[in-house]
């Protein structure tokens, strides 16, 4: 991919998320964010069997998960939900 990063937004459940997880949590969502906004795509797909599905990704590390929608026309990441299972 070339150009800027797409922007990161997060829906409300996933930033009331953000918000209680602990600092080196939130320090990896940011991280795992920062791959996602320079390749959207560099993620596995949520649901493989949904061919509409594509801009739909799912990213895990360690105990870190996050769904997010690739908004191709505005450019940005939608942050759909976050798992932090720690």
């Amino acid at each position: 991919m070339t150009g800027q990063p797409y922007a990161v937004r997060f829906s409300a459940p996933a930033a009331k998320v953000l918000d209680a997880l602990p600092e080196h949590a939130e320090d990896t969502v940011w991280d795992v964010l920062d791959a996602a906004a320079a390749d959207p795509w560099g993620f596995r797909q949520f649901n493989t069997d949904d061919l509409e599905g594509e801009d739909v990704r799912h990213a895990t590390v360690g105990q870190l998960s996050l769904t997010y929608w690739v908004n191709r026309p505005l450019r940005h990441l939608s942050v759909l939900t976050i798992t932090w299972l720690g």
